[in-house]
Order: C-alpha cells, then structure tokens, then sequence
C-alpha cells in the first residue's frame, strides 16, 4: 500500500438513477436535487480532507463533472476509466424490466449483453487504483455508482461482483485507505443528508 488516501464521490442524482434505469454511457444531467446533493458532498468532503493537496479525477459523463464542479473540486484528469459499467443492451433499463425476460438478473451475477463484463470491469478498476496509488498525493475519483462500488471492491483485493456488499447513494462519499498496510474502507456511503 501507498499510504494514500482514496475518496470516491458518486455523481449527484439524475432522473435515470432516481427511476432505477442503468446508466452507463448515456450522458444526462443531475436533476435539482442532484445539484444540491453535489454541493453538499463537496462541503462534507471539505471536512474530510481538510487543508490537505489531492489529485481529482473524473469520468467524463456530464454528471460526473458537474458534480465535481458544484463540489468545489478543480478537475485535474478526465478518464473513461472511470466511466460507469457498460450495460450494454440493457442501458437505460431497470432491474425488474431485465427481469422479464432474464429471471434472477443482477450487474453483480449475470452479464450485460453488448457491454462490460464483470472482469473487464474488475480489471478496469485495477487500473484506475493502481494509478491513484502512484499519484504522490491523495486521491478523488469523481464517477458513479456500480463503478464505485466496483472499486471499493478491488481496494479490498476481491472481484467486481464483491461491490454487491456497499452501498452507495447519489452524492455519497466512500474513503479508501490502509492501516499498516492492509487496505480498508475508512468510510462507507458517507451521508451528505442534513
């Protein structure tokens, strides 16, 4: 381990994630309420960091950026390293519509035909942390949901699917770290509620 600090901000809320649809690659914007949660985010991760330098990267979903704007946070690096899991045929989707023609389906257990795989993903998210850990200052991973969770997964050492155990809401906070050299969650889901 590095010694670095990872904090993954979720984009704030758009009407597909408010509804349920998988979003991957479809560039919408946050509703109001996602604006306000972004901006809520970046005064709780004020707190969290402190005075201390980071490095900000982003996907380049409007979603993702905009969020990071309303944070407060300067961009240093777009990735589409950091964009959302491709769902492929079932962009745009919701679990129980999925459901009717593939019982059972989850991101987490089956595949999404025409998109990502879950070690595609899971070797996605490697990269993604393997750079963060060699940025030389702390690090914030600007992007979404399933992806987020993904990473939180891979810091831990497990797969992709392994992201099926935290949560994480629109506009929530997840800090990334180690003790003595073993990777853990410092926090998880961290509320912009207030």
């Amino acid at each position: 381990m590095s010694g670095t600090t990872v904090y993954l901000l979720r984009h704030g809320q758009t009407e597909w994630s408010e509804s349920g649809q998988h979003t991957g690659r479809t560039d919408i914007p946050l509703t109001e309420a996602g604006e306000a949660r972004a901006r809520r985010a970046g005064a709780v991760l004020r707190g969290l960091i402190g005075d201390s330098p980071v490095r900000v990267v982003a996907s380049p979903r409007q979603r993702a950026g905009r969020t990071a704007e309303l944070a407060g946070l300067t961009v240093d690096e777009t990735t589409e390293d950091l964009g959302e899991w491709d769902y492929g045929d079932y962009e745009g989707l919701t679990t129980p519509e999925i459901r009717e023609t593939v019982p059972g389906w989850t991101v987490w257990t089956h595949p999404c035909p025409g998109g990502e795989t879950a070690d595609e993903v899971t070797e996605r998210a490697r990269r993604v942390l393997a750079a963060a850990r060699q940025a030389g200052t702390d690090v914030v991973l600007v992007g979404h949901g399933h992806f987020s969770r993904v990473l939180t997964a891979v810091w831990l050492g497990q797969p992709a699917a392994h992201g099926v155990h935290f949560a994480l809401d629109p506009g929530g906070i997840v800090v990334l770290g180690d003790e003595r050299g073993e990777p853990q969650v410092k926090r998880l889901n961290v509320s912009v509620d207030q």
